[in-house]
C-alpha cells in the first residue's frame, strides 16, 4: 500500500511542476499583454488616425479632397469602446512576440533538440507573414474596399438626393480589424501545411490532390469572413489559393530534406 501510494506521488509531482509552470507562463504573457494594451490605449488616437489612412487613399482615387475625411460616432460611449478595440488590437500585436516566446519556453522542455531548432523558424515566419498580410490590407486592398463604397456616392441635384458617406468609427475599425485578421490569418497557410507536414499528417501529394476544394474553400471562406462586395472577396481568396500553392511547394521542399536525411542514416548505418 505505501509503494501504491509512493507511486501516485511520483506521477502527480510533475503534473504540478507542469501546472506552475504553464502559470508562470500565463502570468507573463498576460503582463505582457496588459502593459502593451495601457500603452495603444494611451496613443489610441494616434493609432486610429493612422488606421484612417487608408481611407485617405481611397478617397484622393475617387478624385475627392482627402483631408476632409470625416468620420462620426452617434453614441457617446462609442468612440471610447472603439479606443479600447484599439487598444487590444494593438496590444496583442506588440505582446505577440513576448507571448510566443512563453509559449515556446513552455513546450521546448519536451521537445528533442532537432525538434526544437524546427520550431524556431516557425515562431519567426509567423510575425513576418501576418505583417505581410496586414501590410497588404493596410496599403492596398482597404483603400481598394474604401473606394469601391465612395463610389456608390450621389452628388445629387437635378431631382436626386445627396448620398455621402459617413462612415461610424466603430464600423470603420471593424471593417479594418476584419481585413487584417482576415489577411494575417491566411497568410499563415504554409506555416500550418509546414507543421502538418513535419508532422506526417498530410502530404505534398495530399496537398496538390485537394487543390481543386482549396480554391473553392478559398472563395468561400474569403465570402464569409469579407464585407460583401466582390473587390474584397476575390481580394483575399487570389492570395489564398498563391500561399496554397506555395504550401505545396515548401511541402515538397520539407519531404526532400526528410527523404535526403534518411537516406544520409541510412548510409551511415550500413557503413563499416
Amino acid at each position: 500500500m505505501k509503494q501504491g501510494h509512493d507511486e501516485i506521488e511520483a506521477s502527480s509531482a510533475p503534473l504540478i511542476e507542469h501546472l506552475i509552470e504553464l502559470r508562470r507562463r500565463l502570468i507573463w504573457s498576460l503582463l505582457g499583454f496588459f502593459l502593451a494594451f495601457l500603452f495603444c490605449f494611451f496613443f489610441a488616437k494616434q493609432i486610429f488616425n493612422l488606421l484612417v489612412v487608408p481611407y485617405q487613399i481611397a478617397t484622393a482615387w475617387a478624385g475627392l479632397d482627402a483631408s476632409k475625411v470625416e468620420l462620426i460616432y452617434t453614441a457617446p460611449q462609442e468612440f471610447f469602446f472603439t479606443q479600447v478595440k484599439i487598444a487590444a488590437f494593438g496590444g496583442f500585436f506588440l505582446a505577440f512576440p513576448l507571448i510566443a516566446m512563453q509559449l515556446y519556453k513552455f513546450v521546448a522542455p519536451g521537445l528533442y533538440r532537432d525538434e526544437r531548432s524546427a520550431f524556431i523558424p516557425f515562431l519567426v515566419a509567423t510575425p513576418i507573414l501576418f505583417l505581410i498580410g496586414a501590410a497588404l490590407v493596410y496599403f492596398f486592398f482597404t483603400p481598394m474596399v474604401m473606394w469601391f463604397f465612395l463610389s456608390m456616392q450621389q452628388a445629387g441635384g437635378g431631382g436626386q438626393a445627396t448620398i455621402a458617406l459617413l462612415p461610424r468609427v466603430s464600423e470603420y475599425l471593424s471593417l479594418i480589424m476584419t481585413l487584417i485578421f482576415a489577411f494575417g490569418l491566411v497568410f499563415q497557410l504554409p506555416v500550418v501545411a509546414s507543421l502538418l507536414v513535419r508532422a506526417g499528417i498530410v502530404s505534398a501529394a495530399t496537398l496538390a490532390a485537394k487543390r481543386k476544394y482549396a480554391i473553392v474553400l478559398a472563395f468561400i471562406v474569403a465570402a464569409v469572413i469579407t464585407p460583401p462586395d466582390p473587390m474584397s472577396q476575390i481580394g483575399l481568396a487570389i492570395p489564398t489559393i498563391i500561399l496554397y500553392e506555395i504550401s505545396i511547394f515548401t511541402a515538397r521542399l520539407i519531404e526532400k530534406k526528410r527523404a535526403a536525411r534518411l537516406a544520409e542514416a541510412g548510409l551511415n548505418a550500413d557503413a563499416p
